[in-house]
């Protein structure tokens, strides 16, 4: 690992909006948390979604990822505690948008994250997981330096591959220039629908292309994973017996057994 006071350090990224991203950072670390690790989630998405999913109001949020990033605050002076046990935010707020235009001048406007990382003097975190915005921008360009490994979320659609080939470049770019330890965690498949005949030929033919890189578990389609953002909790706390509940928990033990291997 490359920070001393984390684990792994996991970007969930993919430039493709609408492809479960944000769902999955949330679940994905509540689901950790509740298989007791000590989980830290950052909100690097303007939109916040990440946030208001936790039951926190990015309106009212004074520091966060933003602060963060304009290196006014640190990592530590900025986490909040959520409702979920063993697990903590960095929240978005409203001018985390602003981040990028002002990151632009900045000489190693890439390493920003990555510094706030090597400073962090607070209690260690068993993971660190980044919730990317859908863009291949300054933002998850710091999150990408940043990182351990990349999870990509995956919708099976039909331009799913497409989108997928832009992003692996994309990493294999910032392994070779800004950061040689970063590796692909892994793909997960979200929104999968095995009654729909395309979702079963994408899957089948991202796992013969990708092979182990993809994760056993999928995600399927389920409405408790739609409801649980509106109640501001992970999925697991609107209906621990959904689908969607079971198969976060069990991407999170996926995600343990990869790091143990």
């Amino acid at each position: 690992m490359k920070h001393k006071n984390f684990g792994p350090v996991i970007a969930i990224a993919n430039q493709k909006g609408g492809v479960g991203k944000t769902t999955t950072s949330i679940n994905l670390a509540a689901s950790l948390a509740a298989l007791d690790r000590r989980v830290l989630l950052l909100d690097l998405d303007p939109q916040g979604n990440t946030t208001s999913g936790l039951g926190v109001d990015k309106q009212s949020v004074e520091s966060g990822m933003y602060a963060v990033l304009m290196q006014e605050n640190s990592i530590q002076e900025v986490l909040i505690e959520t409702d979920c046990e063993g697990l903590y935010l960095v929240p978005a707020s409203m001018d985390l948008a602003g981040a990028e235009i002002e990151l632009v001048t900045e000489d190693g406007r890439e390493n920003i994250l990555q510094q706030a990382f090597d400073s962090f003097e607070g209690e260690p975190f068993d993971f660190v997981i980044v919730d990317c915005p859908p863009a291949l921008n300054l933002l998850t360009l710091n999150a990408l330096t940043a990182a351990d490994r990349v999870l990509i979320t995956l919708q099976t659609e039909f331009y799913a591959m497409e989108g997928l080939t832009q992003l692996i470049d994309t990493i294999r770019r910032v392994k070779g220039s800004l950061n040689r330890d970063l590796s692909i965690d892994g793909i997960l498949l979200t929104m999968v629908d095995r009654r729909n005949n395309l979702a079963q030929q994408v899957e089948s033919e991202v796992r013969a292309y990708f092979g182990k890189q993809v994760y056993q578990s999928i995600i399927p389609r389920n409405v408790r994973l739609s409801e649980a953002p509106s109640f501001g909790v992970p999925v697991m706390y609107h209906d621990i017996r959904s689908t969607g509940a079971q198969a976060y928990i069990q991407v999170a033990q996926e995600m343990i057994q990869r790091q143990a291997v």
